[in-house]
């Protein structure tokens, strides 16, 4: 045994010993935190011990958590992760993390540091001057990200054990956090009508009648389109990377997808592409990269645009305040109460599983499960 346990206050330190100092002339000995148990103290000496021996032991270093995160581990991650996801882990550390956490030394982090982190996020999160606290999904997202982080450095022995495996993270309620809220057949139907002659029609129009997701929409080109036999298909899509809009694969393998087109959508789309050519002829405009919504020199449009454009819209109509993503919601609800199967409207969405689906319109369901039992009466005992 080349260590020992050790107690100081209510805390129990693992000991390490690690060789002769020569400058000093003494003995030398690490101390590393393992909590408020003996057993965890001494189930700690022995994997650094274990370690020791096995030539796999490395000494702590005097870099703070913020240094870590930004020199050490987030380079590393540039050529592993999609743009956007790079781009929200730089954005969140940078936005949240660092301010709080950044100048704590990383071996002197603890599970209760990050237990008051996420209760400060929870309750004044937000960094916009509106004041009030993250949603849990937020605040389990950034756990999950300094979790990864802490693992890969108990992983190369910078750490001894990962303090967010210990702390408290936010349960996030099965489905979303955040009620839903769509429109009605009616309602939908006539907002379209109210805005034919906005410049935003088009797009819109389309992500109500496919499900698709705001990225998808605007990272559709016409080589993917045909109208001749009424499909689509989503292959990539465009998303906000540190403000600028960047081409990107869609969200997930069951995202790329084909879509049927109902005779409407292939008449608004037909008339969209006669008028952007005319437009284009008109302009003398030579810049031309295929996408089917874009801005006046031919580049993709920005997303945000899209649902600032949307907020604008229905801020000045006389129907209920709906998201742009509600519109994805709204499809996926009509049809599932029009009798779609759920595996079809799964499908259509790009979602990874009916089972998903019904998940997450579960609020769809019950009134469904009603005619169903109705249905089943009548087959069976002529009863309605």
């Amino acid at each position: 045994m080349r260590g020992h346990v050790a107690r100081k206050g209510s805390r129990y330190y693992a000991v390490v010993y690690e060789g002769f100092d020569a400058f000093t002339g003494k003995d030398k000995y690490r101390w590393h935190a393992a909590g408020d148990t003996r057993k965890a103290a001494e189930k700690l000496l022995g994997d650094l011990v274990k370690r020791l021996h096995d030539g796999d032991y490395r000494a702590p270093e005097r870099i703070t958590f913020g240094d870590y995160l930004l020199e050490r581990w987030l380079p590393t991650k540039r050529a592993q992760l999609r743009l956007s996801t790079f781009s929200s882990y730089k954005n969140n550390i940078e936005l949240h993390v660092l301010p709080h956490l950044g100048a704590i030394p990383l071996q002197k982090l603890q599970p209760e540091d990050l237990d008051t982190f996420y209760a400060h996020l929870l309750t004044d999160g937000k960094r916009n001057g509106a004041g009030g606290g993250l949603a849990p999904k937020t605040v389990r997202i950034i756990h999950g990200i300094l979790r990864k982080a802490l693992a890969d450095a108990m992983r190369k022995g910078t750490v001894t054990r990962n303090v967010a495996d210990l702390a408290d993270a936010p349960k996030v309620r099965l489905g979303g956090s955040r009620e839903m809220t769509v429109w009605a057949a009616d309602e939908l139907r006539d907002f379209l009508a109210t805005i034919e002659d906005s410049e935003w029609y088009v797009p819109i129009f389309l992500a109500a009648n496919t499900g698709m997701r705001r990225g998808e929409v605007l990272g559709l080109t016409w080589r993917n389109v045909d109208l001749d036999t009424a499909r689509l298909t989503v292959s990539q899509q465009i998303l906000s990377v540190e403000y600028e809009a960047k081409v990107a694969d869609v969200k997930t393998s069951h995202s790329r997808r084909t879509i049927d087109l109902d005779p409407k959508t292939v008449a608004v789309l037909k008339a969209w592409r006669r008028q952007q050519l005319e437009r284009k002829l008109a302009t003398g405009r030579r810049k031309d990269e295929g996408f089917v919504f874009t801005r006046d020199d031919g580049g993709p449009i920005h997303p945000d645009a899209f649902s600032q454009a949307w907020e604008r819209l229905v801020r000045t109509s006389v129907f209920r305040r709906i998201r742009l993503h509600d519109l994805r919601h709204t499809h996926a609800t009509i049809l599932l109460k029009a009798g779609v199967p759920v595996k079809v409207v799964s499908e259509r969405l790009g979602h990874s599983s009916p089972a998903f689906t019904m998940t997450v319109y579960q609020h769809v369901l019950p009134g469904m499960q009603a005619d169903a039992a109705a249905a089943f009466s009548a087959a069976v005992f002529g009863l309605s």
